[in-house]
């Protein structure tokens, strides 16, 4: 369930006559928040900086409730814990997570984690760099001493490294070897499988484009669905939809073409979507459903090597089984030498192609399509 305790809305009843007179953080004429997150976790930022970005409201229509009024953190407290009964949700994602006072808000994640220790929370901490999220996650090492106990923070760094890593020119920090890096500096995050991950949402642009091939789509899936983390697939992702930020929200946020009775089609069966819907379909419906029953994609360790040639290899692994993934990025086909890999292939002579559904009998050189992804559980 997605919350908010950051701000509510101009027109909540509460408005017309408040609770108490420091209900919500008042100014003595309107302020904006910043808007700079990272100013929570800046050892050397002022408490002028601090106080506008936490208690400045959102927008003008988004009044700020003031968490450290002690009834109002009560109530955000037993509202949570209300739903959790009430719903019997599994989980909460906190919107505009570093906005709010962060001390309550590590109060409130204590309160609903101990009483319901095998809950996730999730935090919208939207930031795009590593060291800003993983200050937010529970059991980071932060100087300042700062315990979030929350879960999972959301992965935006590696949303936004997807972004170009299929469309740049290889280079020293440029195209697939984005993604080595990114993963590079999990050392930061005190528990990097509990991230979630992501390569749109209803705030982003989408990441399938009009002018793209689906070859950049795939490559994405691919890694969104093999990597560590937890993946957040949105709504009409798995049909191509597209929309922009620069178009406005709204188009980020179409219907899903379908369950109305004045929609021209339906996308919910294969007559009513287009062949390249289709086929983006089955191809995320393929691993999703080979990664329902593969605990090693879940649970399993990483070891990645660095990409060349504009083509990333990486394996997940643990006591029992063993997958490589081999991503080419390249606009033209390629053949692989595996030899360098071999600290994590030998014993294996053969693998299975998950997507295709072939065996691929010598594992010594690979060919690879252009713009394609293989995903191999490897066999002796």
């Amino acid at each position: 369930m997605d919350m908010v305790f950051n701000h509510c809305g101009h027109s909540h009843w509460w408005m017309n006559d408040l609770p108490t007179k420091d209900w919500i953080n008042t100014w003595p004429q309107f302020t904006n928040s910043n808007y700079r997150a990272s100013i929570i976790s800046d050892p050397y930022s002022s408490d002028f900086d601090k106080d506008k970005m936490s208690k400045g409201w959102f927008v003008p229509t988004m009044p700020d409730l003031n968490q450290e009024n002690p009834f109002v953190a009560n109530y955000l407290i037993q509202n949570s814990i209300w739903w959790v009964e009430f719903a019997n949700l599994d989980g909460i994602r906190m919107d505009t997570y570093p906005y709010s006072e962060k001390n309550f808000m590590s109060r409130w994640a204590k309160e609903v984690m101990t009483e319901y220790p095998n809950f996730n929370i999730v935090a919208e901490a939207w930031l795009n760099d590593i060291p800003w999220c993983a200050y937010w996650q529970k059991g980071a090492n932060n100087r300042d001493g700062y315990e979030s106990n929350v879960p999972s923070v959301m992965d935006f760094p590696l949303l936004y490294a997807l972004r170009y890593a299929f469309d740049e020119e290889p280079g020293w920090d440029k195209g697939i070897i984005r993604l080595y890096d990114h993963l590079s500096k999990d050392f930061l995050y005190s528990n990097p499988n509990n991230l979630l991950v992501f390569v749109d949402n209803h705030d982003e642009s989408r990441f399938f484009r009009t002018e793209d091939s689906i070859g950049r789509y795939k490559l994405a899936m691919a890694f969104l669905l093999t990597t560590r983390g937890i993946p957040q697939i949105y709504y009409g992702t798995e049909i191509l939809m597209t929309g922009q930020k620069s178009e406005g929200d709204g188009m980020l946020r179409n219907d899903f073409p379908g369950g109305w009775t004045d929609d021209k089609r339906s996308a919910f069966s294969s007559d009513g979507r287009t062949r390249k819907e289709n086929d983006a379909w089955t191809y995320l419906q393929t691993i999703l459903k080979w990664r329902t029953k593969t605990e090693v994609i879940h649970n399993g360790k990483l070891k990645h090597f660095l990409p060349e040639d504009n083509i990333y290899v990486y394996f997940r692994y643990d006591n029992s089984k063993t997958v490589m993934v081999i991503l080419n990025s390249n606009k033209t086909p390629r053949v692989i030498k595996t030899e360098r890999f071999k600290e994590m292939m030998n014993g294996f002579s053969k693998g299975f192609d998950v997507i295709n559904g072939k065996t691929i009998e010598n594992l010594y050189k690979i060919q690879l399509s252009p713009r394609s992804a293989l995903i191999l559980e490897l066999q002796q």
